[in-house]
């Protein structure tokens, strides 16, 4: 791995992590700085801090882990802060308060040229808009990031080649950016991101100026490569389905404030609260839960010839087995029976049966589990 500033190689694959996000503040308006440490804001709402101070509370007390190779999703409404949360993580905008740890080291403390070499080098973005230099074919807007390095012109066309093979944009090498579309000029975008080899990829809504199609088979570009690479990438998006398709977990924002971090499994099977709730209202939960979070005890007296399946089975794949026997499907985790279901559990999720949600400061601790 690359090193910045003074951290060494050692200390930065010490961590687990590529990032690690602690008490992160940002406060747009004058006097910024006492929000954060005056105890008396600590319970007000960002409305309410707003009309009192003039202050608009962007990040309020944020922490959270990203592991080396998952696929992060930050989430939310218009205005929840998502996007300030991200372009935080590279200082794009300067954090009021907190830390954020890039492989263990913190980036507060870096001065110009080593949050440059953050940039260049470790964490690459792509943007809504691409950003495309409308002058310069694909082969150099690709390589550009390299050519700021001071890489010679074979290197980095060799790089570009490899980048631009690898995202399907083989043919298109000498079209400018105006001659694609938009599908294509992401790629471009993508490619561009990628031909630096970063340790980690953000992407700020990068799909969300797409159609549909498109839309999905950026998304499905995006899984292989991840898959392909083994890249750390963090994504936000404001669509649920983009959130449960690419993410290993997802964290939800409202206000500034985190609300709930889990799988899309955990989110859509026990929201924290009423916003998540409604956030996944509309999520079909039999396509989204597996066997491991509806099944019930072993009844005494089951059959011991009887079928079973494995705990990670996703409920509607398991209908066609449940509902054709006559006797409860054994739930097998690890080698080991936890529990059963039967047609009176998948007709309670077809019917869209859900367990009760907690209610205001009822969150458990492992909703906000960092």
């Amino acid at each position: 791995m690359n090193t910045v500033q003074g951290n060494s190689t050692s200390d930065a694959d010490a961590s687990p992590y590529d990032f690690s996000v602690r008490n992160l503040w940002k406060v747009f308006g004058a006097g910024a700085d006492k929000i954060v440490s005056d105890e008396t804001y600590k319970g007000q709402s960002a409305a309410q801090i707003l009309e009192e101070t003039g202050c608009v509370t962007a990040l309020r007390d944020i922490s959270f882990d990203v592991p080396k190779g998952e696929v992060f999703v930050i989430m939310g409404l218009s205005g929840s802060g998502k996007s300030t949360l991200v372009r935080c993580l590279t200082r794009l905008i300067e954090p009021t308060a907190g830390q954020v740890l890039l492989e263990g080291q913190d980036i507060m403390g870096l001065g110009p040229k080593g949050l440059r070499e953050v940039r260049r080098r470790k964490v690459s973005m792509v943007f809504q808009h691409f950003g495309l230099l409308p002058f310069r074919s694909v082969r150099d807007n690709i390589a550009f990031g390299l050519e700021i390095r001071g890489i010679g012109t074979a290197e980095r066309y060799a790089r570009a080649q490899e980048v631009i093979d690898l995202v399907g944009l083989q043919g298109y090498e000498s079209r400018f950016p105006d001659q694609l579309s938009g599908g294509m000029q992401q790629r471009v975008g993508l490619a561009r991101a990628l031909a630096s080899d970063p340790d980690v990829l953000l992407f700020d809504e990068p799909f969300s100026a797409l159609d549909p199609l498109i839309r999905r088979d950026m998304q499905d570009e995006v899984i292989r490569l991840q898959k392909d690479m083994g890249k750390t990438m963090v994504i936000v998006t404001h669509d649920l389905s983009e959130a449960l398709k690419l993410g290993d977990r997802i964290l939800i924002m409202r206000n500034g404030e985190l609300v709930q971090i889990g799988t899309g499994e955990e989110i859509v099977g026990a929201p924290a609260d009423e916003y998540v709730a409604d956030f996944v209202s509309d999520v079909p939960r039999t396509r989204v839960l597996t066997l491991a979070w509806v099944h019930s005890e072993v009844p005494e007296g089951l059959p011991g010839d009887g079928p079973s399946l494995p705990a990670t089975t996703i409920i509607a794949d398991a209908i066609p087995v449940v509902l054709g026997s006559t006797v409860p499907v054994r739930v097998v985790d690890k080698g080991e029976v936890i529990g059963v279901v039967d047609r009176d559990t998948i007709l309670r999720e077809l019917a869209g049966v859900k367990p009760p949600i907690p209610q205001q400061g009822e969150h458990t601790a492992d909703r906000h589990s960092v």
